[in-house]
């Protein structure tokens, strides 16, 4: 297949996967609310015997060795995982669809942050513009005007899972560098790792909250549509699972314009699918998130030094060469950004 055909299809299948886990996912939660951590542990175990059954298959999905040592020092990154799983679900439970990408706003300005305390560094006062207009943005979407419904605005405790949803994104970017090389840098080894260990910690939480015996007599009650909750459960793993095993692909994009793209659609959508209110002010909070998203990826293209050739080498046999720890770390990075 061309390259640009394959650009294409990496780009269409990433859009895809996300409106689908996105609104698939806000169907579930407004159909059953108070199941949402057992929504995610569900989701989490399809990924896990997903790539079980894939890995029988073919030996690019590979399955770690489980042991305690290797478990402690992913500790970190799987309760970040879980967080970033419950904190998502529960902000887009309480929101809607189309306000999702303004709640979780400040993912850009939180990784920059998070980035620059764990590597001492100081961010240049372009990215810090460009942090700041996406703030701005962010600050822009939740001053509610009000004469809005009260179905259109969202708590303040809506919003605080929106943060600490971004904030567990944000962790995680610096987490999953350190965490690599513990499963000799291979993307599906962690993310089966973190599925795993989430999957048990959602697991514990939602069997102390009592969603699972709430789960158990909602089963019995013939007015519960489990039928949205079961396919829920189906597609969501899936596409999950698709998601987890993107980072195998041999084609890396790195265009904001699939994430642009996706934004939009995604706000079209929710005012289609479940009759979500788009206000002017909603409208200029979005664009002004993007253009500081976008305006980012470019100063870092033009911050980022262009690699200096290699030295010339004898050639040598083409099956000692395998992808790099930065190309791994790059493909892990969406990977798990993705099934947030």
């Amino acid at each position: 297949m061309p390259v640009s055909m394959q650009v294409v299809a990496v780009v269409a299948f990433y859009m895809i996967a996300a409106l689908v886990m996105v609104f698939v996912n806000k169907t579930v939660l407004n159909s059953s609310p108070e199941l949402a951590t057992l929504f995610m542990f569900f989701q989490s175990i399809a990924t896990v015997l997903l790539l079980n059954f894939t890995a029988l298959f073919t030996s690019q999905v590979q399955i770690p060795t489980l042991n305690y040592g290797t478990a402690r020092k992913l500790t970190p990154l799987i309760a970040i995982d879980a967080c970033g799983f419950i904190f998502g679900a529960l902000c887009l439970r309480d929101v809607e669809a189309a306000f999702y990408q303004i709640a979780r706003g400040l993912v850009l300005p939180l990784t920059i942050f998070i980035v620059s305390l764990s590597s001492s560094s100081r961010p240049s006062l372009s990215i810090v513009a460009c942090a700041s207009i996406v703030t701005l943005g962010f600050f822009l979407g939740i001053t509610f005007q009000h004469d809005l419904p009260e179905k259109a605005m969202p708590t303040p405790l809506a919003l605080f899972y929106g943060f600490l949803s971004s904030l567990s994104i944000a962790l995680h970017a610096v987490l999953v560098k350190s965490s690599l090389p513990h499963v000799n840098g291979s993307s599906t080894m962690l993310s089966y790792w973190s599925n795993l260990g989430s999957a048990i910690l959602l697991g514990g939480l939602a069997l102390l909250q009592g969603e699972v015996t709430r789960f158990i007599a909602m089963m019995s009650d013939s007015t519960w549509d489990w039928k949205t909750f079961l396919w829920g459960n189906i597609v969501t793993g899936i596409f999950g699972f698709l998601i987890s095993i993107a980072g195998i692909l041999s084609v890396k994009v790195t265009s904001p314009s699939p994430t642009c793209a996706r934004s939009v659609l995604q706000v079209f959508l929710g005012v289609k699918i479940f009759g979500d209110i788009v206000t002017r002010q909603r409208i200029i909070s979005l664009i002004t998130i993007l253009c500081g998203t976008l305006l980012y990826t470019y100063v870092k293209s033009q911050e980022t030094p262009a690699p200096s050739p290699p030295p010339t080498l004898p050639r040598v046999a083409k099956d000692i060469e395998s992808p790099s720890i930065s190309q791994q770390r790059s493909r892990s990075n969406f990977i798990n950004h993705s099934l947030k």
